[in-house]
């Protein structure tokens, strides 16, 4: 009874949502695992599911954000996924938490690092960020 009640709520959320006008925002493109386009693909999926996903469950929001994770060694990290779920042992229930699996498989080593070697090697006219400093 309570699965129906929830069904219809979801149902009726998406009749409003379907009369209600939206903002035109860009889909994510397709994500490979590319360490590079992982955090912009989190981001643009927040900014897609902000916009236009209110209302749906989080099922549907995680088969959403499934859909665009295509090819490289993404496709088997996503077909792993799958698996857990269809099989009940997932411990993804939300796109938050795909997320954070998705930021600890395919992000950055070290970040931070990374940053800190981009502010070195920074350059404004023919002097370095050191040299200013």
């Amino acid at each position: 009874m309570a699965q129906q009640s929830e069904a219809i709520r979801t149902l009726q959320q998406q009749l409003v949502n379907q009369n209600t006008p939206r903002a035109e925002v860009a889909a994510p493109s397709k994500f490979d695992g590319n360490r590079e386009a992982v955090v912009g693909f989190i981001n643009t999926c927040h900014l897609y599911a902000r916009a236009r996903l209110g209302g749906v469950g989080n099922k549907e929001k995680i088969s959403w954000v499934l859909s665009y994770v295509q090819g490289g060694v993404a496709e088997t990290w996503k077909d792993n996924i799958l698996d857990e779920i269809e099989k009940g042992t997932s411990e993804v229930e939300t796109m938050e938490e795909l997320f954070k699996k998705m930021r600890e498989e395919f992000g950055e080593f070290d970040e931070e690092s990374r940053k800190a070697d981009e502010l070195r090697l920074l350059v404004q006219g023919p002097r370095s960020c050191d040299e200013y400093m």
